[in-house]
């Protein structure tokens, strides 16, 4: 059963980037809209590129959205709402009234003659103002002209302003009474009629709103329809602002058409095809150019994880809002990737993104010219993220790239600058607000993938760190010399084009170890004692080999990122300890090279590779008696050739020109160390 698991357990990093292949490829395509796509690219006011088109079924020509909502809003304002009419509110007041009357016209004070005559002239109020009918009109800020009536089941549309309101009780009594010349009694009429009159003119919403939601049903989505089989436009024909609404319309149809349960799983597969090919390509990319990155598992799952997180995001805001896809701060996606990684595969990553988005956002072609152009931008200007002046420079000349780009294809479309929509433009600088929130996430993608960026380097390299403070207190003559070490790796990484800040930082830290044991190295010894007169050479040589274990171990215990303690792992890569295995082979002269050898592994990265030879050079400086130019000349290049000899530099990427410049720095700096000076003649 073991020896069938073998296969599985020796594979286990390729198959798990087959699983991450497949995983990605099925949440892309699960992302992406499931209608077919129109075959045909156009834009309106330029010439139709392609054959005559046909319609190759029935559809309808469809409105904009802002047609639709005009028409809507139109009939919303002109609608006519319903109110009804309550018969048995006159009777009420009717009944009211003659209880009330009474209490007024007192049969005291007057006769029947005239308590008939004001009786008569009460009820004509009512029933003048009961005609059509008393609304408080109060509580309407914009009343309608027309309404319609309902009464005993009846609908009659009748002026809003003719219903009499409670306002109107006043002027109703005063040219009653006056017809009737009653006008002495106004006053006694004001006191009867006062909260007497009852509304019965009520707003009927829910038949107002059915009646609305009827009308606002039968407002069409479209305006003709065109047959199979017509001519739609000719080749070479222009894209007028008709044909253009009749191509837009076939887009739409199209599309749903082909959306299915038969063809369905045909337009998927063909997503799938496209999607595996870049997917694809991203993979054989990095196998090819960055395999140090290939086989860090944990790299690649940090970039198949920016790919989805903006394919992703992409795809929300397109079935959201096509308009704001320009919001998405696509261009995060190279400045992460250089700032993890390096310039080349951050913008072939972003090329890649862009590609498979193109199937999902409108203006496919704009869209995927302008995110190129910004990413390209992004690379060519972003460098030394830990400057924050750089990063708001940046980002401000991604946004102008935007709006340039832009502009520019309105002029094309249009002809002019004029209908510009300047929301699209806030969009782009929203795009590069969003943008400076990189820093941020460039410290969470830190903490979530173990990856380390130069501003982090740059907090390591501060030498009041806890762990630096340490060794300058446990070791000061190690801490000096990591400190020369750095200098000189710094000044050659940044003649090679290397990352002068990691290789600092490595340089920094790169003999921590020694603090277990610091009187074992002769840079902290201060007698002339030395404890490895009492030590046999084996012993001697097992401490001396120890301090890269037990660095390894206490930069592991201080959180340090693995591309740091990856230059305390192989700053010495497989050399021998030569003094103490010299000293063995006087003794013994079968002697055990193993015994003496670090355990490695050899540099393996250009950073690395300048690391070795920079500790190496400046600790063996220390041995030098009245350097001059010759001696330091034929002592680097003694070094440097050791190291190549003992195939220390077999898996770096560094060439021979590189090193040469290097050993021309070293030269420089230790001339410079030395303070040589000509000898003047006596």
């Amino acid at each position: 059963m073991s020896k069938s698991l073998d296969p599985l357990y020796k594979n286990q990093s390729l198959i798990y980037k087959y699983i991450l292949y497949g995983v990605s490829l099925f949440c892309i395509v699960f992302f992406f809209p499931k209608g077919g796509q129109f075959k045909y690219e156009f834009q309106k006011g330029k010439a139709w590129q392609h054959e005559n088109l046909k319609a190759p079924f029935d559809f309808s020509i469809k409105k904009k959205t802002a047609e639709i909502e005009a028409e809507e809003q139109a009939i919303v304002d002109n609608q006519i709402t319903f109110y009804r009419y309550n018969i048995s509110t006159r009777d009420k007041v009717l009944k009211n009234f003659s209880t009330k009357f009474s209490s007024v016209f007192s049969d005291d004070v007057y006769n029947e003659e005239q308590l008939e005559s004001l009786s008569l002239a009460g009820k004509s109020i009512i029933d003048r103002l009961y005609k059509k009918g008393v609304t408080n009109k109060t509580n309407l800020t914009n009343p309608p002209d027309q309404i319609y009536l309902l009464r005993n089941n009846e609908a009659d549309q009748v002026g809003y302003k003719d219903l009499n309101s409670l306002k109107d009780i006043d002027k109703v009594i005063d040219q009653t009474l006056r017809e009737n010349q009653l006008q002495t009694f106004k006053g006694a009429y004001h006191e009867l009629f006062l909260n007497l009159i009852l509304p019965n003119v009520t707003y009927d919403e829910n038949l107002s709103k059915k009646a609305l939601n009827d009308e606002l049903s039968k407002v069409s989505h479209t305006r003709g329809t065109i047959d199979e089989g017509s001519l739609i436009i000719a080749k070479g024909e222009l894209v007028d602002a008709d044909n253009f609404k009749v191509i837009t319309s076939l887009k739409g149809e199209y599309q749903s058409e082909l959306y299915t349960s038969k063809n369905q799983y045909f337009i998927l597969f063909g997503y799938a095809i496209l999607v595996a090919l870049a997917l694809m390509m991203l993979l054989l990319f990095l196998k090819k150019y960055r395999p140090l990155v290939y086989e860090n598992n944990t790299r690649v799952t940090f970039i198949f994880f920016n790919i989805l997180l903006m394919v992703f995001v992409t795809t929300m805001v397109v079935k959201y809002n096509e308009n704001y896809v320009f919001v998405v701060p696509l261009c995060i996606l190279p400045l992460i990737l250089k700032t993890f990684f390096d310039a080349r595969l951050g913008l072939f990553v972003h090329v890649l993104t862009v590609l498979i988005l193109g199937f999902v956002v409108p203006n496919s072609f704009e869209y995927i010219f302008l995110q190129i152009v910004a990413g390209i931008v992004t690379i060519l200007t972003v460098s030394e993220l830990y400057k924050r002046a750089n990063l708001f420079i940046s980002v401000a000349q991604i946004t102008l790239i935007y709006m340039i780009g832009y502009l520019a294809f309105h002029i094309i479309h249009e002809g002019n600058l004029e209908n510009i929509v300047w929301v699209t433009l806030g969009l782009f600088l929203l795009n590069g607000m969003i943008t400076l929130f990189v820093q941020p996430l460039i410290y969470i993608y830190e903490k979530l993938f173990g990856l380390v960026s130069d501003v982090s380097l740059l907090e390591l390299s501060d030498t009041n760190s806890k762990l630096l403070k340490e060794l300058s207190n446990k070791a000061p003559g190690t801490f000096h010399h990591s400190l020369q070490v750095s200098n000189l790796a710094e000044a050659a990484a940044n003649e090679v084009g290397a990352n002068a800040m990691l290789v600092r930082v490595g340089a920094l830290y790169h003999d921590i170890g020694k603090m277990l044991n610091p009187t074992y190295f002769t840079e902290n010894q201060i007698t002339n004692v030395n404890p490895h007169d009492e030590l046999s050479p084996k012993d001697s040589a097992k401490i001396i080999i120890d301090h890269v274990i037990g660095g390894i171990e206490l930069a592991r215990k201080n959180n340090l990122p693995d591309r740091v303690i990856d230059f305390i792992r192989c700053h010495h890569g497989t050399t021998l300890v030569y003094y103490f295995f010299k000293k063995q082979e006087e003794i013994d002269p079968n002697v055990n090279e193993d015994d003496f050898r670090y355990p490695g592994p050899i540099p393996f990265s250009k950073e690395t590779a300048i690391l070795m030879m920079a500790d190496s050079v400046e600790a063996a400086s220390k041995s030098l008696k009245n350097p001059t130019f010759l001696i330091i000349d034929e002592f680097v290049d003694k070094i440097i050739a050791g190291q190549m000899a003992a195939n220390q530099f077999l898996n770096a990427d560094i060439t021979f020109k590189e090193i040469e410049s290097i050993k021309k720095i070293f030269k420089q700096k230790l001339t410079n160390i030395y303070h040589l000076r000509v000898e003047y003649p006596e």
